[in-house]
């Protein structure tokens, strides 16, 4: 009878070395924090829409000749186009800030899911979103990493809201920045409410991807609450 063959050696690999810093938190607080500062910025959307609705008509109104009524309506709009575009600036000002935090806390936690499944190092979670050009796709390959690797095992990895919420986005951005420039250099009522009704488009965008940022940052801190809470094999040390 042969004797039976020996089974190779086979080493057990380490475990991974976590990187430098991170550990498990809950991301649930900044998570809420963040989706309450983006429905503050859904509402100032809505309001801007109203305000660049009006901006439109009274240009319109306008190519037939001023009389006294109409420059009330005219300043009334004025008005409330520049009151939006404070609220916006305000609004935004203060949500960038939270779900930067946000997204460091999750970015880090990501790391503990996957060490390895990260294409750009950790500063580039807040740094990416402050480089020329490259922040029209940089942010998006962070939360994108940052989304897979919070995935719990098993389930499949939808990108769906991510990829949306990014390219409308950018679409209401781009359109922004053209619809300003166009404002500042009309040189007639025809023209003021061709840059209104640009600008209405750009925040009517901007109102649903703020919709989907919600969706993106609830979905996300939900995903990882999960897993901090009900993780595979020994539960997790929090911070």
């Amino acid at each position: 009878m042969a004797s039976p063959r020996p089974v190779p050696f086979q080493p057990v690999p380490p475990p991974p070395v976590l990187p430098l810093g991170a550990r498990l938190r809950s991301p649930a607080g900044l998570g809420l924090a963040a989706a309450i500062l983006l429905g503050l910025v859904l509402a100032a959307d809505l309001f801007a829409c109203f305000a660049d609705q009006m901006e439109a008509e009274v240009a319109h109104d306008l190519l037939g000749g001023v009389d006294a009524e109409l420059s009330r309506r005219a300043n009334r709009a004025d008005g409330l186009y520049g009151t939006a575009g404070i609220m916006q600036g305000v609004t935004m000002v203060a949500t960038v800030v939270v779900y930067l935090c946000w997204l460091w806390r999750a970015r880090l936690n990501a790391e503990v899911f996957e060490p390895y499944g990260h294409r750009m190092k950790r500063g580039w979670a807040i740094g990416s979103w402050f480089v020329p050009i490259g922040n029209l796709w940089l942010p998006r390959r962070v939360v994108l990493d940052v989304w897979t690797a919070s995935v719990p095992p098993g389930a499949r990895v939808r990108n769906t809201p991510v990829n949306a919420w990014w390219t409308l986005w950018i679409i209401s951005l781009l359109a922004g920045r053209a619809a300003a420039q166009q404002y500042d250099a009309a040189d007639t009522a025809a023209e003021v409410g061709d840059a209104a009704r640009l600008m209405l488009f750009s925040d009517a965008l901007d109102a649903v991807a703020a919709i989907l940022a919600i969706v993106v940052v609830v979905h996300l801190t939900r995903m990882q609450r999960r897993r901090l809470l009900v993780p595979p094999g020994a539960a997790p040390a929090f911070g």
